[in-house]
């Protein structure tokens, strides 16, 4: 769709330093106020297509017209319902994400980070349940799960561990798309329980698992017993033209966390779980003060129902292919970039050298994406974005880029 007429906005906040505020980010000077689909204005006027969707999540992007007045009864009606009691929504989400996944049964909680946590538990008492005294789990080479200490542990960047020593024991590194290395674990570590991966790796620069290594490391789980858990936090809900990034491969995962799109930027968490991990749980195992709560819930419900409604994962397909027809167009054969991979509406562009000045010279040039591993243009956009407006993300990003490899050049 096109940029929509800009909305009145009373009192623009002049961005600047936070002072009150912990200093956990490198943040640009730019605060945004307001946004209408997939277009933000920042507190001066600025407008800014966006191209990193609150970086996978603003499904629906920004003030959808479905899913506002939704919202806006919910609040009316309740917020917060203590997990004590009965909360209907959760059984309708549930059963809407056990219907699309093919999976079993639903834990909420109200961030991706939790939702690997409890991923990690599951796995470690589904050792234990099998007599294993010290459950180990397989993890990845540019793994990213999260910033807790265990989800820190499974993360395969030794920049975001440094300083957080010790790191939680009990997991075995390997590398992406080698199943030989698997199965040579599984010959001989009878402590494994389970291999946990992001589907398409986001934060570690948009590495893709391969499908064929999907569908032999499905029947390695099986064969060892082991739990295959997909990490789908940022790949997940519609993001590659299906609502999981594994159902390309033709297989389901025991262990599936979500989080990020699921609730078009009201905060939640999943773990949906297969027949072999549903019932490893039991009251008292696990549980959330604000997870499942009836706002979370129905930014989910709806989230999905729109979805479903608008033809979305077709729409999401279609716009994506052009998105990287574009781009490999306008920059695929420049010396300086490496690859430009991803699926649907979730690509990487990696140059040869770090490139983290671009986030800066986009924003001035009205484009919001990130830079992530050092050297990769992120693009993750709402998925309600129109083939006119990626397209205009590649005229926004072009010049941005090869400006920028030029300067590479001329050093």
């Amino acid at each position: 769709m096109n940029a929509p007429a800009t909305p009145a906005v009373t009192d623009p906040v002049q961005p600047g330093p936070m002072p009150h505020v912990m200093n956990t980010y490198g943040r640009l000077p730019i605060a945004l106020s307001h946004g209408r689909g997939c277009w933000v204005w920042d507190t001066q006027g600025k407008r800014y297509l966006d191209g990193l969707g609150g970086i996978a999540v603003n499904t629906l992007g920004h003030a959808h017209p479905k899913l506002v007045p939704a919202l806006q009864e919910q609040i009316g009606q309740l917020i917060h319902s203590s997990n004590y009691y009965q909360v209907p929504l959760q059984e309708t989400l549930a059963a809407k994400l056990c219907e699309i996944s093919g999976m079993n049964s639903v834990f909420f909680c109200s961030t991706g980070l939790e939702a690997n946590e409890a991923a990690l538990k599951i796995a470690r008492k589904f050792g234990h349940d099998k007599g294993i005294e010290r459950p180990e789990i397989v993890v990845y080479e540019k793994a990213f799960h999260g910033r807790s200490i265990a989800t820190l542990s499974a993360t395969g960047n030794p920049k975001v561990q440094k300083g957080f020593e010790p790191l939680v024991e009990g997991f075995v590194r390997v590398p992406m798309n080698d199943i030989a290395v698997l199965r040579e674990i599984a010959r001989t570590n009878k402590n494994v329980t389970a291999v946990f991966l992001e589907t398409i790796q986001g934060e570690g620069g948009i590495n893709p698992t391969r499908w064929d290594y999907l569908r032999e490391l499905r029947a390695l789980c099986d064969e060892a017993g082991w739990l295959l858990m997909l990490d789908e936090v940022q790949c997940g809900i519609g993001r590659t033209g299906k609502w999981f990034a594994h159902q390309w491969a033709g297989i389901v995962p025991d262990v599936m966390p979500l989080a990020k799109g699921l609730g078009s930027g009201v905060p939640i968490g999943a773990v949906v779980a297969g027949p072999r991990a549903m019932n490893v749980f039991g009251p008292g195992n696990h549980g959330t003060t604000f997870g499942g709560n009836p706002l979370s819930m129905r930014a989910g419900v709806e989230t999905l129902r729109i979805m479903e409604e608008d033809g979305m994962l077709a729409h999401v397909a279609k716009v994506g292919a052009v998105l990287k027809a574009e781009l490999d167009r306008e920059l695929g054969s420049l010396p300086g970039v490496k690859e430009i991979r991803g699926a649907g509406l979730m690509l990487g562009i990696e140059l040869d050298r770090p490139c983290g000045v671009i986030l800066e010279r986009a924003a001035q040039a009205g484009l919001l994406l990130s830079v992530t591993a050092d050297s990769v243009i992120r693009l993750v956009p709402p998925l309600i974005i129109s083939e006119d407006e990626v397209r205009q993300i590649v005229t926004l990003l072009a010049p941005v880029v090869k400006a920028f490899l030029a300067e590479g050049q001329a050093a």
